[in-house]
Protein backbone atom coordinates (compact mmCIF):
# COMPACT_ATOMS: atom_id res chain seq x y z
CA UNK A 1 0.00 0.00 0.00
CA UNK A 2 2.84 2.32 1.07
CA UNK A 3 4.63 1.74 -2.55
CA UNK A 4 1.13 2.21 -4.45
CA UNK A 5 0.93 5.84 -2.55
CA UNK A 6 4.64 6.64 -3.51
CA UNK A 7 4.48 5.79 -6.82
CA UNK A 8 1.30 8.16 -7.27
CA UNK A 9 2.32 11.16 -5.19
CA UNK A 10 6.10 11.12 -5.94
CA UNK A 11 6.25 9.55 -9.49
CA UNK A 12 4.58 12.16 -12.06
CA UNK A 13 5.61 10.02 -15.00
CA UNK A 14 2.78 7.34 -14.12
CA UNK A 15 -0.86 8.24 -15.46
CA UNK A 16 -1.98 8.41 -11.63
CA UNK A 17 0.97 10.36 -10.79
CA UNK A 18 -0.14 12.84 -13.59
CA UNK A 19 -3.62 12.52 -11.84
CA UNK A 20 -2.78 14.02 -8.85
CA UNK A 21 0.08 16.32 -9.64
CA UNK A 22 -2.46 18.26 -12.19
CA UNK A 23 -4.93 18.24 -9.73
CA UNK A 24 -2.57 19.72 -6.84
CA UNK A 25 -1.85 22.49 -9.36
CA UNK A 26 -4.97 22.99 -9.82
CA UNK A 27 -5.61 23.57 -6.09
CA UNK A 28 -2.96 25.78 -5.83
CA UNK A 29 -4.16 28.18 -8.49
CA UNK A 30 -7.39 28.20 -7.51
CA UNK A 31 -5.89 29.15 -3.97
CA UNK A 32 -3.67 32.02 -4.81
CA UNK A 33 -6.46 33.40 -6.77
CA UNK A 34 -9.23 32.95 -3.63
CA UNK A 35 -6.08 34.79 -1.52
CA UNK A 36 -5.60 37.85 -4.13
CA UNK A 37 -10.20 37.79 -4.42
CA UNK A 38 -9.69 37.93 -0.32
CA UNK A 39 -7.71 41.07 -0.46
CA UNK A 40 -10.66 43.36 -2.61
CA UNK A 41 -12.28 45.66 -0.46
CA UNK A 42 -15.83 45.48 -0.03
CA UNK A 43 -16.31 42.20 -0.30
CA UNK A 44 -19.89 41.06 0.56
CA UNK A 45 -20.80 38.16 3.12
CA UNK A 46 -21.75 35.90 1.01
CA UNK A 47 -18.09 35.87 -1.35
CA UNK A 48 -16.55 36.04 2.00
CA UNK A 49 -18.07 33.04 2.85
CA UNK A 50 -17.51 31.40 -0.40
CA UNK A 51 -14.06 31.99 -0.39
CA UNK A 52 -13.41 30.34 3.23
CA UNK A 53 -15.15 27.41 2.19
CA UNK A 54 -12.99 26.84 -1.01
CA UNK A 55 -9.74 28.09 1.03
CA UNK A 56 -11.12 25.16 3.72
CA UNK A 57 -11.24 22.34 1.02
CA UNK A 58 -7.74 23.41 -0.78
CA UNK A 59 -5.92 23.00 2.59
CA UNK A 60 -7.69 20.16 3.66
CA UNK A 61 -6.43 18.49 0.54
CA UNK A 62 -2.75 19.89 1.01
CA UNK A 63 -3.13 18.66 4.88
CA UNK A 64 -3.85 15.12 3.11
CA UNK A 65 -0.83 15.70 0.91
CA UNK A 66 1.50 16.44 3.35
CA UNK A 67 0.19 13.56 6.50
CA UNK A 68 0.72 11.20 3.23
CA UNK A 69 3.71 12.42 1.93
CA UNK A 70 5.00 11.92 5.60
CA UNK A 71 3.79 8.32 5.21
CA UNK A 72 5.50 7.33 2.24
CA UNK A 73 8.63 9.39 2.93
CA UNK A 74 11.54 6.62 3.39
CA UNK A 75 13.11 9.21 5.92
CA UNK A 76 10.27 11.30 8.04
CA UNK A 77 12.81 14.23 9.25
CA UNK A 78 14.82 14.49 6.20
CA UNK A 79 11.30 15.46 4.55
CA UNK A 80 10.14 17.27 7.23
CA UNK A 81 13.11 19.60 7.56
CA UNK A 82 13.89 19.75 3.52
CA UNK A 83 13.36 22.45 1.17
CA UNK A 84 10.00 20.84 -0.36
CA UNK A 85 8.84 19.47 3.65
CA UNK A 86 8.84 23.18 4.77
CA UNK A 87 7.02 24.51 1.96
CA UNK A 88 4.13 22.21 2.27
CA UNK A 89 4.22 22.95 5.84
CA UNK A 90 3.97 26.87 5.60
CA UNK A 91 1.35 26.64 2.81
CA UNK A 92 -1.43 24.98 5.31
CA UNK A 93 0.20 26.21 8.68
CA UNK A 94 -0.81 29.53 8.23
CA UNK A 95 -4.59 28.41 8.29
CA UNK A 96 -4.82 26.61 11.52
CA UNK A 97 -2.82 29.75 13.11
CA UNK A 98 -5.60 31.50 12.25
CA UNK A 99 -8.28 28.82 12.33
CA UNK A 100 -7.54 27.71 15.66
CA UNK A 101 -6.09 30.42 17.56
CA UNK A 102 -7.65 34.09 18.04
CA UNK A 103 -4.33 35.23 18.96
CA UNK A 104 -3.66 38.68 17.10
CA UNK A 105 0.37 38.71 16.90
CA UNK A 106 -0.10 35.62 15.45
CA UNK A 107 -2.00 36.95 12.15
CA UNK A 108 1.49 37.69 10.95
CA UNK A 109 1.89 34.39 10.31
CA UNK A 110 -0.97 34.25 7.02
CA UNK A 111 1.61 36.33 5.21
CA UNK A 112 3.10 32.96 4.30
CA UNK A 113 0.07 31.73 2.49
CA UNK A 114 1.10 33.81 -0.67
CA UNK A 115 4.19 30.78 -0.16
CA UNK A 116 1.87 28.10 -1.31
CA UNK A 117 2.74 29.07 -5.10
CA UNK A 118 6.39 27.79 -4.30
CA UNK A 119 4.31 24.44 -4.72
CA UNK A 120 4.18 24.69 -7.90
CA UNK A 121 8.19 23.83 -8.11
CA UNK A 122 7.28 20.93 -6.91
CA UNK A 123 5.29 19.78 -9.80
CA UNK A 124 7.44 21.57 -12.13
CA UNK A 125 9.98 19.02 -14.26
CA UNK A 126 12.11 22.17 -15.69
CA UNK A 127 12.43 22.46 -12.02
CA UNK A 128 14.98 19.83 -12.12
CA UNK A 129 17.58 21.72 -14.55
CA UNK A 130 17.60 24.52 -12.04
CA UNK A 131 19.11 21.96 -9.66
CA UNK A 132 21.10 20.48 -12.18
CA UNK A 133 22.83 24.12 -13.63
CA UNK A 134 22.98 24.85 -9.84
CA UNK A 135 25.45 22.62 -8.87
CA UNK A 136 27.42 23.07 -12.26
CA UNK A 137 28.03 26.32 -11.00
CA UNK A 138 27.80 26.54 -7.69
CA UNK A 139 31.82 27.18 -7.51
CA UNK A 140 31.51 30.24 -9.82
CA UNK A 141 28.31 31.78 -8.01
CA UNK A 142 29.92 31.36 -4.41
CA UNK A 143 33.15 33.36 -5.92
CA UNK A 144 31.05 35.95 -7.69
CA UNK A 145 29.64 36.28 -4.39
CA UNK A 146 31.68 36.67 -2.42
CA UNK A 147 33.07 39.35 -5.11
CA UNK A 148 30.13 41.14 -4.97
CA UNK A 149 30.13 41.63 -0.98
CA UNK A 150 33.86 43.01 -1.15
CA UNK A 151 32.96 45.12 -4.19
CA UNK A 152 29.54 46.56 -1.91
CA UNK A 153 32.08 47.13 0.79
CA UNK A 154 34.21 49.47 -1.29
CA UNK A 155 31.53 51.13 -3.17
CA UNK A 156 30.27 52.07 0.75
CA UNK A 157 33.38 52.82 2.01
CA UNK A 158 34.07 55.33 -1.59
CA UNK A 159 31.32 56.93 -1.37
CA UNK A 160 31.66 57.68 2.57
CA UNK A 161 35.11 59.48 1.99
CA UNK A 162 33.72 61.32 -1.16
CA UNK A 163 29.89 62.69 0.27
CA UNK A 164 30.27 62.20 4.17
CA UNK A 165 30.99 65.97 4.81
CA UNK A 166 28.91 67.28 2.12
CA UNK A 167 26.19 65.20 3.37
CA UNK A 168 26.77 63.99 6.68
CA UNK A 169 23.20 62.75 7.88
CA UNK A 170 22.74 60.68 4.39
CA UNK A 171 26.41 59.30 4.59
CA UNK A 172 27.40 59.87 8.07
CA UNK A 173 29.27 55.96 7.77
CA UNK A 174 30.14 53.23 5.98
CA UNK A 175 26.94 51.25 7.51
CA UNK A 176 24.98 54.53 6.37
CA UNK A 177 25.90 54.33 2.93
CA UNK A 178 25.53 50.71 2.10
CA UNK A 179 21.66 51.33 1.01
CA UNK A 180 23.40 53.50 -1.73
CA UNK A 181 26.30 50.96 -2.47
CA UNK A 182 23.50 48.16 -3.03
CA UNK A 183 21.06 50.39 -5.11
CA UNK A 184 23.98 51.97 -7.22
CA UNK A 185 25.74 48.25 -8.24
CA UNK A 186 22.41 46.76 -8.94
CA UNK A 187 21.59 49.64 -11.43
CA UNK A 188 18.29 50.31 -9.61
CA UNK A 189 18.89 53.63 -8.25
CA UNK A 190 15.69 55.06 -6.15
CA UNK A 191 17.01 58.29 -6.30
CA UNK A 192 16.31 58.45 -2.36
CA UNK A 193 20.23 58.40 -1.79
CA UNK A 194 22.67 60.50 -4.54
CA UNK A 195 26.04 62.18 -4.96
CA UNK A 196 26.22 65.80 -5.22
CA UNK A 197 30.02 66.16 -4.83
CA UNK A 198 32.13 66.16 -8.15
CA UNK A 199 33.99 63.56 -6.67
CA UNK A 200 31.29 61.86 -5.53
CA UNK A 201 29.41 61.88 -9.25
CA UNK A 202 32.92 60.57 -10.92
CA UNK A 203 32.93 57.39 -8.31
CA UNK A 204 29.74 56.93 -8.83
CA UNK A 205 29.79 56.57 -12.94
CA UNK A 206 32.53 53.76 -12.50
CA UNK A 207 30.52 52.06 -10.02
CA UNK A 208 27.71 52.07 -12.57
CA UNK A 209 29.78 50.24 -14.89
CA UNK A 210 30.68 48.04 -12.61
CA UNK A 211 27.34 46.74 -11.33
CA UNK A 212 26.23 46.26 -15.17
CA UNK A 213 28.79 43.70 -15.13
CA UNK A 214 27.19 42.38 -11.99
CA UNK A 215 23.53 42.04 -13.27
CA UNK A 216 24.95 40.19 -16.75
CA UNK A 217 27.82 38.08 -15.23
CA UNK A 218 25.27 35.67 -12.84
CA UNK A 219 22.91 35.48 -16.28
CA UNK A 220 25.20 33.95 -18.31
CA UNK A 221 26.76 31.67 -16.22
CA UNK A 222 23.13 30.57 -14.93
CA UNK A 223 22.63 29.97 -19.05
CA UNK A 224 25.15 28.19 -19.50
CA UNK A 225 24.98 26.00 -17.04
CA UNK A 226 20.93 25.03 -17.93
CA UNK A 227 22.26 24.22 -21.43
CA UNK A 228 24.75 21.92 -20.13
CA UNK A 229 22.02 20.88 -17.73
CA UNK A 230 19.64 20.27 -21.00
CA UNK A 231 22.69 18.47 -22.96
CA UNK A 232 22.82 16.44 -20.07
CA UNK A 233 18.91 15.45 -19.96
CA UNK A 234 18.86 14.68 -23.36
CA UNK A 235 22.32 12.20 -23.52
CA UNK A 236 20.50 10.17 -20.45
CA UNK A 237 17.42 10.10 -22.13
CA UNK A 238 18.72 8.64 -25.06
Amino acid sequence: MKQKLKSIIEDNTSSKGKVFDYFIQFLIFVSLVTFSLGTLPDNSYLLKEVLFYIELFCVTIFTIEYILRLIVADNIFKYVFSFYGIIDLIAILPFYLNFTIDLRALRVFRVFRIFRALKLIRYNKAINRFHIAAKIVKEEIVLFTIVTLILIFLSSSGIYFFENEAQPKLFSSVFHSLWWAVATLTTVGYGDVYPITTGGKIFTFFVLIIGVGIITVPAGLVASALSKARNLEEDERS
